[in-house]
């Protein structure tokens, strides 16, 4: 057996040790590895926990034995921040392998990466960097997705990104440029919705009406988190897509109204810089889990009536 083979073969069988868990209607936090002793003491301590791939790379050491142990008790939501799928080149081949390597070795309930690019040639940006929506990057977007998808054998879920510039080559709206790539590749879709108010405000469009533009038929997970307020260079407000604080206001009511119209989806908090400790990590996720029970028991009350 070759080395490869002898890998992949160890990393289904770590796999196979974990429990299948449900994540549907399920609120859950970004987990953070000082969070979790406080995590296992924790009687009622939430729904799901998403990671970042790129955090969990490395082959082993307490990165891994701390998911591990996570995902022994909860689902897990692998999310990929350095995918690139938007980039003008091709993917890098050893960064989605590694990437593949823990879909297989935690089997996460979810999929997702990010609608940008981060990598030009060999240098990679610390940031999600924005795209022209136009024909040729639909084109290469969706080919990226197909390889990824191939890759993985799984459906990945692809966010919409927060932005502070638009393009002046577009040639589409961001959610028509969102909805062809689902319906080409078959991908579901990350609904950000911090995002979709920090680059409404920054754009001067409506929150609502993108929201009502977007396909969200294809939504398969939803993320809240804070944001930051600044001045750009004429005194105009400018928000930061931060997460480091808690779910403004504004993102609360915009969630519900989605809610209202999708259901009950699973949906992340995410916190990845100042992080509190996780008391304050899990009000913002009871706050989460409080709005999708109670579009649950709307749904089951108006179904005992159609009955009736």
């Amino acid at each position: 057996m070759s080395a490869s083979a002898d890998n992949g073969s160890r990393l289904a069988t770590v796999s196979q040790c974990f429990p299948k868990h449900e994540i549907a209607g399920l609120a859950g936090t970004s987990f953070k590895h000082q969070h979790l002793s406080a995590i296992l003491a924790d009687d009622k301590p939430g729904g799901f926990f998403e990671v970042h791939a790129e955090n969990y790379m490395g082959a082993g050491g307490p990165p891994h034995a701390a998911l591990a142990r996570i995902r022994q008790d909860f689902p897990v939501s692998l999310h990929g921040v350095c995918m690139s799928i938007g980039g003008p080149q091709p993917l890098d081949k050893a960064h989605l392998a590694r990437f593949k390597d823990l879909v297989e070795r935690y089997e996460p309930a979810l999929v997702s990466e990010h609608l940008a690019w981060s990598t030009h040639e060999t240098t990679f940006y610390n940031d999600l960097l924005p795209l022209p929506y136009t024909e040729a990057t639909l084109a290469r977007v969706a080919a990226h997705i197909d390889e990824v998808q191939e890759t993985i054998g799984r459906r990945l879920l692809l966010e919409n990104p927060s932005t502070y510039v638009a393009f002046i080559e577009s040639t589409m709206s961001e959610t028509a440029f969102i909805r062809e790539l689902a319906k080409r590749t078959g991908c579901g879709l990350l609904l950000d919705i911090n995002n979709v108010f920090v680059s409404a405000t920054n754009q001067g469009y409506s929150a609502l009406a993108y929201l009502a533009d977007f396909p969200l038929e294809h939504v398969g997970e939803i993320h809240l988190a804070g944001h930051a307020e600044q001045e750009d260079d004429e005194g105009d407000l400018l928000l930061i897509d931060s997460h480091d604080g808690p779910v403004g206001d504004a993102v609360w009511k915009l969630y519900e109204i989605v809610i209202g119209r999708i259901g009950a989806t699973p949906t992340l908090i995410e916190w990845d810089s100042a992080i509190p400790d996780w008391p304050v990590l899990k009000r913002e996720a009871t706050a989460a889990q409080a709005i999708l029970d109670a579009h649950g028991q709307r749904t089951s009350r108006e179904k005992i009536r159609v009955r009736a």
